[in-house]
């Protein structure tokens, strides 16, 4: 899938994550602006569905995954989970990483089937909009060149 960047802008990007998450907090569209001006960073996507990830020296950090509610459980996450490695695997990363809530089960799901593996915990980690905190999972997966 073709670099997203372009075509959405940080406005669209936002209102999208916000339609998405409580926790972690939503980003507002400076966020995106100052993410997506960072080197390594891209995007994929389309109004409907975006992932953001980051590439630096051989790794890849997955920053961000966003369906609109209205499209979930079609596919779309993963397609979109897929595009981010193939956008990783194209900027030379070999090995990718992202956190996720502990309590996010969908998203568990979604990167366990994947094959993203467990690499550890930080604890207390997302705080949620009532004051509690919670865990964040570290997950990791190999991008062989091949794939």
């Amino acid at each position: 899938m073709p670099d997203a960047s372009r075509a959405l802008s940080s406005g669209a990007l936002a209102d999208l994550h916000a339609r998405c998450f409580t926790t972690p907090r939503p980003w507002n569209a400076a966020e995106f602006d100052d993410l997506l001006a960072t080197p390594g960073t891209f995007l994929c996507g389309d109004a409907r569905g975006f992932s953001m990830g980051r590439v630096a020296v051989g790794e890849a950090e997955l920053l961000t995954i966003a369906v609109a509610p209205e499209c979930r459980r079609t596919g779309l996450g993963r397609a979109r989970l897929d595009a981010f490695e193939a956008g990783a695997r194209a900027r030379g990363a070999q090995e990718a990483f992202l956190e996720v809530a502990v309590d996010n089960a969908a998203a568990c799901a979604l990167y366990t089937g994947a094959g993203f593996v467990l690499a550890g915990r930080r604890p207390r980690y997302y705080g949620t909009p009532d004051g509690r905190r919670i865990d964040a999972l570290v997950m990791r997966k190999a991008l062989p060149a091949n794939s």
